[in-house]
């Protein structure tokens, strides 16, 4: 046993247990709290650690041009844990990377349950943290408890701000027709673990997408309860039939595009709009709808979606809902290095600090463990470089879109890791292999590789400084 004192970790999900993870990589222990099962939420299903809600996927592995490949491999560099069990347990699912859910959430348990630096603890907290924890970090995610929720904003003096985040429904496989969905990736592109026929393409005619769209339309939804009434959903994850009030080609050209597919049923034509499935289990037999995050009532689901051509006698094992999340206005009350400006003892990391998708939260938590970790052991600990992606995070999160609206309201909204967030490149290819100048999207792909090979390079200088420092 270490001589060093704990840090308390409150929440086990991917945040904290990344943070924890981080932690005891250098050696210094953690207190895990994890209310579940002591006290469950309206999302998780069950008491493991990491439990993935909302979808199995990590979204795009290509850290060339895409900002989120890019966190992923940054992330892998720093010994991230949540990257090791997603690896080891991918999933077939075109450019992007997804897991199995069971086997993602059984490893990080094991792997923390098991370490001799950390104390799992299943019991809620409900309060204010006790003085004598002088290290804490709270990662009670989106689904924050109402006793600690209040606490932090009695600290605070803010109100909460509140979004929906909305579940997609999941199939099983023996339910589909495949006589008349075909399986195939979006330009045959093969991603981790991929064949490049990894997703389940259901398609529609114009006549049957247009009967789909007053379908949603019509359904009967959830209707919410007072205080929900005025909450907003986060712009990546609006349920469908918002997408369809808000334009009847909208999700011809969001989750329903056909771009990249060609129907082998029909001599190879494109459809006029495709459902998409993704599996979501490694047996296979589970198929998750892409994109297709819903409010409709149960009833009205199961009715809609077996009108989509292939789903036919669709069988769901879960069908599509809602869960509300919080976060704070953090970059007025957090500061550079994540703790509470009103109780510098407390930090906080993951969805609650106003990042979105599995993958931010687990890096605001990975950044979290590290900070708390070298202050235990008397170092200042160094932020990561702008020019990273995990830098660009806390970047957005402490200091970034503090202006408010022509109402007064804060304008700080969650946010997923993206280029716009991270400095352009000064200097990048502009001629191809054969000399011929680039441009429009050839020129656009150059940028962000220079962008992402400039922050991998500046990632390993930032962990060699840290290892420095370590060393002193």
């Amino acid at each position: 046993m270490s001589d060093i004192k704990p840090i308390h970790i409150i929440g086990g999900g991917l945040a904290g247990s990344e943070a924890t993870w981080q932690a005891v990589s250098r050696g210094v222990p953690v207190v895990l709290h994890e209310m579940r099962p002591v006290r469950g939420t309206d999302a998780h299903k069950g008491d493991g650690l990491a439990e993935l809600v909302c979808s199995n996927s990590f979204r795009s592995d290509e850290w060339r041009t895409n900002a989120v490949g890019l966190l992923h491999e940054e992330m892998r560099r720093a010994g991230s844990i949540i990257m090791a069990a997603a690896d080891a347990h991918k999933l077939p699912a075109g450019g992007a990377l997804a897991v199995d859910r069971d086997g993602f959430s059984d490893e990080v348990t094991k792997r923390l349950s098991t370490h001799p630096l950390v104390r799992l603890k299943r019991e809620e907290i409900s309060g204010l943290p006790p003085a004598d924890w002088d290290s804490v970090i709270i990662a009670t995610g989106p689904l924050t408890s109402p006793a600690l929720s209040a606490v932090v904003l009695e600290l605070t003096g803010e109100n909460a701000l509140a979004f929906f985040d909305a579940i997609a429904p999941i199939v099983h496989f023996e339910s589909i027709d495949l006589d008349i969905a075909w399986r195939q990736s979006r330009y045959d592109k093969a991603g981790p673990g991929g064949t490049g026929a990894d997703y389940i393409n259901c398609p529609l005619d114009k006549v049957q997408y247009e009967a789909f769209i007053d379908a949603l339309i019509g359904g009967e939804k959830t209707e919410f309860k007072e205080w929900e009434a005025n909450t907003p959903y986060f712009d990546g994850c609006l349920p469908i039939e918002v997408m369809a009030e808000r334009g009847r080609d909208t999700l011809r050209f969001g989750p329903m595009k056909p771009v990249g597919l060609s129907n082998p049923h029909r001599g190879g034509e494109r459809p006029h709009a495709v459902v998409q499935l993704r599996q979501d289990n490694a047996l296979g037999s589970l198929w998750n709808m892409v994109g297709f995050q819903t409010k409709l009532k149960y009833g009205a689901q199961a009715d809609i979606f077996r009108m989509i051509p292939g789903l036919g006698d669709a069988q769901f094992a879960r069908l599509g809902g809602l869960h509300r999340n919080t976060f704070l206005n953090s970059p007025r009350l957090i500061d550079p290095l994540l703790r509470l400006k009103a109780d510098p003892r407390l930090r906080f990391a993951g969805q609650i600090t106003g990042v979105e998708g599995y993958v931010e939260s687990a890096a605001i938590g990975l950044l979290a463990g590290r900070f708390a970790a070298q202050e235990r052991l008397g170092h200042s600990p160094p932020r990561p470089p702008e020019t990273t992606a995990l830098g660009a995070l806390i970047g957005h999160i402490t200091g970034g879109h503090l202006s408010a609206d022509d109402e007064g309201r804060r304008s700080f909204q969650p946010m997923n890791i993206n280029y716009g967030l991270l400095p352009e490149a000064t200097t990048f290819e502009t001629t191809d292999a054969d000399g011929r100048r680039l441009k429009g999207k050839d020129k656009g792909f150059a940028k962000k590789r220079a962008v992402s090979e400039r922050a991998l390079r500046d990632l390993d200088a930032w962990l060699g400084q840290e290892l420095g420092a370590a060393a002193e």
